[in-house]
């Protein structure tokens, strides 16, 4: 028997929604107010649920994710190790050589302007990586049409050895 996926009939947005409300404490207040942060940076933004319970913003590839535990609410930018980051956000998942994260702890602030650049210098890798245009195979050549081949030269017949001399 198979359960049935939560996410039936429900958008990401209004299941990210729920999961905001439900968290229903600094971290579903932190969780939205970064959400907010993400839309107003990049009106364009796609909101995803994913990996059964995951809120994830993506603009031709994924942005960021947004987890919650405990202790902390975790932003992971897919390409974080791409992006330039003068304001020192990324306090986590430094070692990769992809991912980088914020990890926001109950009572900490988040620079929001330094946040929005981030989240605008994410979209605009994505959309660089998505404008170039696939190579497409080009076309086999017309095959050449044969040459008629050439009469074989007759084979030189040996010269008669030279005889030595007394």
């Amino acid at each position: 028997m198979t359960k049935p996926d939560a996410s039936q009939g429900s958008s990401a947005s209004e299941l990210i929604t729920k999961r905001i409300a439900e968290l229903g404490d600094w971290r579903g207040e932190t969780l939205g107010r970064m959400r907010k942060l993400i839309k107003k940076a990049d009106p364009g933004v796609v909101e995803e649920w994913k990996w059964r319970g995951t809120p994830v913003w993506s603009h031709d590839g994924i942005l960021c994710t947004g987890e919650s535990y405990k202790t902390v609410v975790k932003l992971t930018f897919a390409k974080g190790a791409s992006l330039k980051d003068p304001a020192r956000l990324f306090n986590s998942s430094l070692e990769g050589n992809t991912r980088r994260a914020i990890d926001i702890h109950e009572g900490e602030q988040v620079d929001e302007a330094a946040f929005k650049a981030l989240v605008h210098q994410a979209v605009a890798l994505n959309s660089a990586g998505k404008a170039k245009p696939a190579k497409k195979a080009k076309p086999a050549k017309p095959a050449k049409k044969a040459k008629p081949a050439k009469p074989a030269k007759p084979a030189k017949q040996a010269k008669p050895a030279k005889k030595a001399k007394p």
